[in-house]
């Protein structure tokens, strides 16, 4: 099973992505090697508001159409929320925002070892990323 990160879906989508070659590339090798894909509901919601900002409404409907049919995803209640907001307040790092321990705890949570992700936040807190 692989996590996937919100930097993942913005270089897949966004043509003028650094990352974007090597983002369709490594999407096309976990979809053809018929790899279980997982994120969570923040990640989605992250997604959608920076791609919706930063890219198109085109690019949101890929997302949306494309790549989410794709993913299982894990829907996070009210407990978990309250616990990742108490970590992200015990972390005390503004730059390490409540998405992020957000895909920490759901990959903890159902011992997901590797991220496809760009942010380097993930291989800090010892996950394997790719690509």
């Amino acid at each position: 099973m692989i996590y996937i990160d919100t930097s993942a879906f913005y270089a897949i989508v966004d043509s003028d992505d650094e990352n974007h070659e090597t983002a369709l590339e490594t999407w096309t090798q976990l979809i053809g090697a018929n790899e279980t894909l997982l994120c969570n509901n923040y990640v989605l919601v992250e997604s959608i508001a920076l791609i919706q900002r930063r890219v198109s409404m085109e690019a949101v409907s890929i997302l949306h159409n494309d790549l989410i049919p794709f993913l299982e995803i894990e829907w996070l209640d009210e407990s978990l929320h309250n616990a990742i907001v108490e970590l992200t307040l015990a972390s005390n790092r503004r730059q390490l925002s409540l998405v992020d321990q957000a895909s920490f705890n759901t990959m903890r949570r159902r011992g997901i070892s590797t991220a496809f992700t760009f942010d380097r936040h993930f291989q800090e807190q010892g996950f394997d990323v790719i690509p």
